[in-house]
């Protein structure tokens, strides 16, 4: 038995519907309605992945690059907070202040003469790997480094240093 899926007035089995809106008795689906298989949704995500494992290697090499890249970013931007403290007190914080010395006023002897209010640096980064920069100074000169991917000191490529004196 069917009856009318659109509700229109209907006279035992006369619809002015055609078929395809007709329901049998019961069912919560059209006759004429199509859906996809199990089958179909599983070719589908296999090829959805085999193009995912073919992009893939491309954009895991990238991110590899782009710590390299914000390590040398983030390296200038802390030469930048050290040469604004420099025009301020007139030497770089030593490797006993650190690099906190951008951030919060010093301590440890030599006292900057002007020291900002505020500080250089909202706060001192860390390199993308993790780990904190290196910073060695006497004052005069200084020396910013980070150790890279493997966090060890020399290495190639991704592993290498990232030194200040290199850019």
């Amino acid at each position: 038995m069917f009856f009318c899926y659109t509700r229109f007035s209907c006279r035992r089995g006369f619809c002015r519907m055609d078929k395809k809106t007709l329901l049998p008795f019961g069912s919560g689906r059209r006759t004429g309605e199509a859906g996809f298989t199990l089958i179909e949704i599983l070719v589908v995500v296999l090829i959805l992945g085999l193009l995912i494992s073919l992009a893939a290697p491309r954009f895991i090499s990238r991110t590899d690059e782009a710590r390299v890249v914000k390590a040398q970013a983030d390296i200038r931007a802390l030469e930048e907070g050290l040469q604004m403290y420099k025009l301020d007190s007139g030497i770089y914080p030593t490797t006993a202040q650190g690099l906190e010395a951008l951030v919060t006023e010093p301590e440890i002897a030599p006292l900057p003469r002007n020291w900002r209010k505020g500080g250089y640096m909202e706060r001192v980064p860390i390199d993308p790997w993790g780990g904190e920069f290196l910073f060695a100074s006497d004052g005069k000169t200084y020396v910013l480094r980070s150790l890279g991917a493997d966090g060890e000191e020399g290495g190639e490529d991704f592993d290498a240093d990232i030194d200040s004196r290199d850019f």
